[in-house]
C-alpha cells in the first residue's frame, strides 16, 4: 500500500511544524501506536497497567519528534505511513520492555540470588547468541551483534557499515534464519 494523499500531507505539514499539525498526527495515529504497545507487549507475555502503556506511547511519539523529527524525515513515502509508524512503534515499544524486564529482574531490593541468576542468564544468553554467530558471515555476525546485542537502529548500523538502512532488516532475517538452522 502506497502513501495516501491525506498521510502525505500530514507528514509534510508535521515536518514543517505547521500549526496544529502534530495534535492532528497524534489523533490520527495514537489508536495504532496504542494496538502496538497492547500487541508487542501480550507477544512477550507482559500484562501492561494504564501507566505503563501511556508511557510506551508517549516514548513512541517523543522518538518521532526527537532531533528535529529526523524519524519522520527518513520516511522514502513508498509504503503507508502506518506501516511505517508501525515498525517504528514496535521497535521502541520491544527495547523499553527488554530493558524493564532487566532492570526488573536486577533491582528486586534484598533478594540478591535473583540479582545473581539474572546477571548469569544474561551471560548465557550472550555466550549462546555469539555461539550461533559463528555460522554467520562476518558482516551478517557484526549487523546481529549491533542490533541484539548493542541495540542499535537500522540508522546507526546502515551508517556504520555502509549498507543501505532499507537492507538492514532483510540481513537480519536471513542470519536470524541462520541461527535458527544452527541451534
Amino acid at each position: 500500500m502506497s502513501l495516501s494523499d491525506i498521510d502525505r500531507i500530514l507528514l509534510q505539514r508535521c515536518i514543517e511544524g505547521a500549526p496544529r499539525a502534530w495534535q492532528d498526527f497524534a489523533d490520527r495515529f495514537l489508536g495504532l501506536v496504542i494496538h502496538v504497545a497492547n500487541h508487542t507487549s501480550e507477544s512477550r507475555g507482559i500484562k501492561l497497567d494504564q501507566a505503563t502503556r501511556d508511557d510506551l506511547v508517549a516514548e513512541v511519539f517523543l522518538t518521532l519528534l526527537a532531533s528535529d523529527r529526523s524519524v519522520l524525515r527518513r520516511f522514502r513515502r513508498d509504503s503507508s505511513l502506518a506501516t511505517y509508524l508501525t515498525v517504528i512503534a514496535r521497535r521502541v515499544i520491544a527495547r523499553r520492555l527488554a530493558q524493564s524486564a532487566v532492570q526488573s529482574k536486577l533491582s528486586v531490593a534484598g533478594n540478591e540470588p535473583i540479582v545473581k541468576a539474572a546477571a548469569t542468564d544474561r551471560i548465557e544468553n550472550r555466550e549462546e547468541v555469539e555461539r550461533l554467530m559463528t555460522r554467520l558471515e562476518p558482516q551478517e555476525a557484526n549487523v546481529v551483534r549491533m542490533y541484539h546485542l548493542e541495540g542499535k537502529s537500522y540508522h546507526e548500523i546502515s551508517q556504520e557499515v555502509g549498507l543501505a538502512e532499507n537492507s538492514i532488516g532483510p540481513l537480519l532475517t536471513r542470519a536470524r534464519q541462520k541461527m535458527r538452522e544452527g541451534a
